[in-house]
């Protein structure tokens, strides 16, 4: 694994200012004390040079250029979600360490290229899902593994909020071929990776119901319901149209229920593992490291983040089963190695897991 020199801070390069969290990262390496904001991209001169001014370094119109700088070790990556195999596999080729934003890329197919492209040319890749280290997942999975809530049977998650009610969501997000899809493919993934972390990564059937609230191309409203071997269901809703914004998580098992977000920002548990009848409230760790820290941590360390690769490849199968399933009904869920095959199914068959994502019905 290729590292830095521990004598001096990680260089990162800002690779796109499409997304609406590359500030927030560009934000993370100004704070991280083992990093610094070296300089700036985007195929989007105006856009780029903009970032490039707000963060007070130089802006750079040549990607290549830029990846060639001995001088930069890395680079945050928040392009647009089209852009992220091509960007991520010339940094990668380039040497340079990434930590990206959601989805890692369109396909599984493409995603999985990109890890095996790092992982011969030995640099760190982390994906941002930051929700996995928040105290209400950590509290949780605590519970599912002590037993508190016996066998899952029905798990909800939604995260919503008015982008696009209020208008602060820009525009762009509504390129179905930049974004590849709409909410679901954005916001929605939160909850999904949440629900393949609490039932399970692969699922055996998948459904989806979408729909454009503000007459946009792409959804803007959508519910993905996952059916499981054992019986249990998984519910991920997500939104760009509801006021206020939410983030609600609902668990039900054989011996107990949780719930958070329901007109209450607490974590209530309900069941003989808490105390009998009623609701009562559950205590919550600390954070776990954020995405951002873990991955200038395997940098460091020259180790690879085995557990976030594996859940980023699987969102990304998710997503792309979600938004095909949309158009389709309930479908089985696509297998890991699409080569392997039945050699008489059609090609353009739903479950094809390196299909790109279509359009949502009625667009």
């Amino acid at each position: 694994m290729l590292r830095p020199p521990s004598s001096r801070p990680l260089s990162v390069a800002v690779l796109g200012f499409w997304h609406v969290h590359a500030g927030d990262y560009a934000r993370a390496v100004l704070a991280h004390p083992d990093a610094a904001l070296a300089a700036a991209w985007d195929p989007d001169g105006e856009r780029g040079r903009a970032g490039a001014d707000e963060y007070g370094v130089e802006f750079s119109a040549d990607l290549d250029a830029l990846l060639a700088r001995d001088d930069i070790d890395a680079v945050t990556v928040t392009t647009a979600t089209s852009e992220h195999h091509d960007v991520i596999t010339r940094a990668v080729a380039a040497g340079k360490h990434v930590f990206t934003e959601k989805l890692l890329a369109p396909t599984v197919v493409e995603a999985e290229d990109i890890l095996a492209r790092a992982e011969e040319r030995g640099v760190s890749v982390v994906v941002s899902l930051p929700r996995l280290s928040d105290p209400t997942t950590l509290a949780v999975q605590r519970l599912i593994e002590t037993g508190a809530l016996g066998a899952l049977t029905y798990c909800r998650v939604r995260l919503a909020h008015d982008g696009w009610v209020h208008d602060w969501l820009p525009e762009r997000f509504a390129d179905r071929d930049a974004a590849v899809g709409g909410t679901l493919a954005d916001l929605g993934c939160h909850p999904a990776y949440l629900t393949q972390l609490f039932l399970g990564a692969r699922p055996a059937t998948v459904s989806a119901t979408y729909s454009s609230v503000s007459n946009r191309d792409v959804e803007d409203n959508a519910v993905v319901t996952l059916g499981y071997p054992g019986g249990a269901i998984g519910v991920i809703e997500a939104s760009f149209v509801t006021t206020p914004g939410a983030f609600t998580l609902e668990l039900r098992g054989t011996e107990g229920s949780v719930l958070h977000g329901f007109a209450s920002e607490v974590l209530l548990a309900k069941g003989s593992a808490f105390g009998g009848e009623g609701w009562h409230e559950v205590p919550l760790p600390a954070a776990a490291p954020g995405p951002f820290a873990q991955w200038v941590e395997h940098v460091r360390t020259g180790t690879v983040a085995t557990d976030n690769l594996r859940a980023a490849v699987e969102l990304t199968r998710l997503v792309v089963a979600a938004n095909e399933a949309a158009g389709a009904g309930i479908r089985p869920y696509p297998a890991a190695h699409p080569d392997a095959a039945d050699s008489d199914s059609d090609s353009a068959s739903a479950g094809d897991a390196d299909a790109v994502m279509p359009a949502a019905p009625g667009a």
